[in-house]
C-alpha cells in the first residue's frame, strides 16, 4: 500500500467533501500519522472511512468525523483541553498540536497504556492522561477553554457547561441510538450557552453515560 497516496486520498475523497475546509486541520492529517495510532492488525484500514476497533469494545471515530470536529471546536494554541475518552490517543493528539495543554480521561486502564505508548512515539509531551470515569466532567482542572466526549450520551451533563470557561467550546454526541445530534456548544456568558446541531449521527455511548430518569407506574 502506498501510504501516501492512501492518505491524500483520505483527506481529499473523505474529508475535504465533509464540509472541512480549513486548511490548518487538513494539513494537520499529514504531520499526525494516523496509521500509528491504528492497531497492528487493522493497520491496512487506518485511511478508510469505518469505525477501527482498539480493544476494550472501544473504536476509533472515522477519519472525517475526527476532522469535523477539530475544525469545528476551533482549537486555539492557548487552549485547555479537556478530553473524555482517550482511546488509541490520535484525537488527543490532534488536540495538542493545537492547544496549549490537553487533559485526557479514559476508563480503561489499557486504553491509556496504548494511549501513552503512541503519543510518546510521535512526540506528543503537552497531554496528561488519566485513568477516571469522566462522564461527569473532571473537575480536577477545571475551566476549559475546550471539552470534547469521544462517546455519546443520552443526557449531556450539566456539570460539563458547569467546567467550560466564558468563550469555550464543547462538543458532545447527544441522543440515543439510531439517531443522535452531533451538537456544538458555546459558553457565551456566565450561565449562558449557545447550542448548534451540526449534523446527525450514531456513536456507541460513553460508559456510564448520564441517562433520561425512567418512570414506574
Amino acid at each position: 500500500m502506498n501510504i501516501e497516496q492512501a492518505r491524500f486520498n483520505m483527506v481529499e475523497q473523505q474529508i475535504r467533501p465533509w464540509e472541512v475546509l480549513d486548511q490548518e486541520v487538513l494539513d494537520l492529517l499529514y504531520v499526525i500519522k494516523r496509521e500509528d495510532f491504528v492497531p497492528v492488525a487493522y493497520r491496512a484500514l487506518a485511511f478508510s472511512d469505518l469505525e477501527i476497533p482498539i480493544g476494550c469494545g472501544e473504536s476509533m471515530w472515522q477519519p472525517k468525523f475526527e476532522a469535523r470536529v477539530l475544525q469545528e471546536l476551533a482549537v486555539k494554541k492557548t487552549d485547555k483541553v479537556l478530553e473524555i475518552g482517550t482511546g488509541s490517543g490520535y484525537l488527543t493528539a490532534l488536540l495538542a498540536h493545537r492547544a496549549e495543554l490537553v487533559h485526557s480521561v479514559e476508563i480503561h486502564s489499557e486504553l491509556i497504556t496504548l494511549a501513552e505508548g503512541n503519543l510518546k512515539r510521535a512526540g506528543i509531551a503537552n497531554v496528561t492522561l488519566q485513568t477516571g470515569d469522566g462522564t461527569r466532567g473532571w473537575a480536577k482542572h477545571a475551566p476549559y477553554d475546550v471539552i470534547v466526549l469521544t462517546g455519546s450520551t443520552p443526557v449531556l451533563s450539566p456539570q460539563f457547561l458547569q467546567q467550560l470557561k466564558v468563550g469555550g467550546r464543547l462538543f458532545a454526541v447527544v441522543g440515543e441510538s439510531p439517531v443522535m445530534e452531533a451538537r456544538l456548544i458555546t459558553s457565551t456568558g456566565e450561565g449562558a450557552y449557545n447550542s448548534i446541531d451540526l449534523f446527525e449521527t450514531s456513536v456507541a455511548p460513553l460508559h456510564n453515560a448520564l441517562k433520561h430518569e425512567r418512570f414506574a407506574f
